[in-house]
């Protein structure tokens, strides 16, 4: 029997997402095997449900959503301790491809963005790294859009201010 052609693009389109899902829920988890483990349940809970997909807006946006939903539930269901951001941070599996040259530098940067505080790393991947919209990145998180900006506004004043201490001098 014949794949439908909407299951072929669906699982064309979820390759090509498959990095920025992983980072999405790197910052959900905070823990690399967590995310890796959702990230799946994602891919075969999209390709399942894509009939749902009303075609309005982006596809990582509907995924972003569904990744959300099914952490949230279940942590709930399984009352789960929070997640170590080591070993994410240690591996710096949160970097956009080509951001950076220095690898150094750039675990660096995964380690400052993960160290915030929950809910700041996902607002700020969602609208700094991956290009979301403040309403869109609401929408994802399920948050009122003045907790985005409030969210993400946090999240840069931290962000600089650790940069700042972590630089060296210059006369």
């Amino acid at each position: 029997m014949p794949t439908p052609v909407a299951a072929i693009d669906i699982r064309r389109d979820l390759v090509g997402l498959l990095p920025k899902l992983r980072r999405f829920a790197v910052t959900l988890t905070g823990d690399l095997a967590e995310a890796d483990e959702l990230v799946q349940s994602i891919c075969q809970r999209g390709i399942a449900k894509f009939h749902l997909w009303n075609n309005d807006g982006r596809l990582e946006s509907w995924l972003y959503t569904m990744a959300r939903h099914q952490w949230v539930d279940e942590t709930r269901r399984h009352r789960l301790r929070p997640a170590t951001k080591g070993s994410a941070l240690e591996q710096g599996e949160l970097a956009a491809p080509g951001t950076h040259t220095n690898p150094v530098e750039a675990n660096e940067a995964h380690q400052m963005v993960t160290s915030l505080p929950e809910g700041l790393a996902s607002v700020f991947l969602l609208v700094d790294v991956e290009g979301h919209s403040y309403k869109q990145t609401a929408d994802i998180l399920g948050i009122p859009l003045s907790m985005v900006t409030s969210r993400l506004s946090n999240a840069r004043l931290r962000l600089a201010t650790q940069g700042h201490s972590r630089s060296p001098r210059r006369f």
